[in-house]
């Protein structure tokens, strides 16, 4: 029979994974575009970066293969999604994001490793690589708070989807019970904080959502469609960042 830490993490791989497929639509839209037009690359080198420090806390701490398995799953997404921006970026972008990439993506996860591996013991490679899963998951949370504060200021959701927004909270909510469960902090601490955030967000969708008007005229309605995509998609791409184990 399966533990509930077993169900937990279970259920907290799906939903993290929902979170991680967010972006496809995005990077399709790129690629039928050809162009990265204003999205940025740096969430996207980040989220490779937190998949990546997850992933070895996963495999580091014993009873944690949940959380590396999922993980893993997002890494290799969130590479796909750097490839896509570096094809498709003009020059300058592709420039600085081939060196964000090098440094933080590269680098950074290989000496983090090879130092931990070499230098410190069991205990303390757990540590080290919680407290860094940790610190980069708090730094994606910068977004969803812009979310919220785009909404606040427009009084409008259209920019943050309910159906994201509600993947987000239950997925805060999976992995803070999976961490009460097993006691674990370093995974308790950034979960909490996004279910708190989803929580937020959903209130914000009860108070600022209104019924869609009625269609206009269809060449109205294809400049909307259009200014809609060329506005709220970088914001939408930069609101699932806070997904985390």
């Amino acid at each position: 029979m399966l533990s509930l830490v077993t169900i937990f993490g279970l259920l907290g791989n799906i939903t993290t994974g929902l979170v991680y497929l967010a972006p496809v639509k995005t990077f399709w839209h790129i690629v039928q575009r050809g162009s990265t037009e204003e999205f940025e690359s740096l969430p996207y080198v980040v989220k490779l970066l937190n998949g990546y420090m997850w992933v070895y806390y996963g495999v580091v701490k014993p009873n944690s293969i949940l959380v590396a398995t999922v993980n893993g799953f997002g890494a290799v997404l969130e590479l796909v999604y750097v490839i896509i921006f570096l094809i498709f970026a003009p020059p300058r972008a592709r420039a600085i994001t081939a060196v964000l990439f090098g440094v933080l993506d590269v680098v950074f996860p290989i000496a983090a490793v090879l130092i931990t591996q070499l230098s410190c013991n069991r205990e303390m490679q757990i540590t080290i690589a919680g407290f860094l899963s940790l610190l980069f998951s708090v730094l994606t949370y910068g977004s969803p708070l812009s979310i919220m504060k785009t909404v606040v200021r427009t009084k409008s959701v259209d920019y943050m989807p309910f159906l994201l927004s509600f993947i987000l909270f239950i997925n805060g909510l999976t992995w803070t019970v999976y961490a009460v469960l097993t006691r674990d902090w370093f995974i308790g601490i950034p979960n909490g904080s996004g279910f708190v955030l989803g929580t937020a967000q959903l209130v914000l969708y009860a108070m600022y959502w209104k019924p869609k008007k009625s269609k206009r005229t269809s060449s109205d309605d294809g400049c909307q469609t259009e200014n809609l995509i060329a506005h709220s998609a970088p914001l939408l791409d930069k609101n699932e960042s806070r997904a985390e184990a």
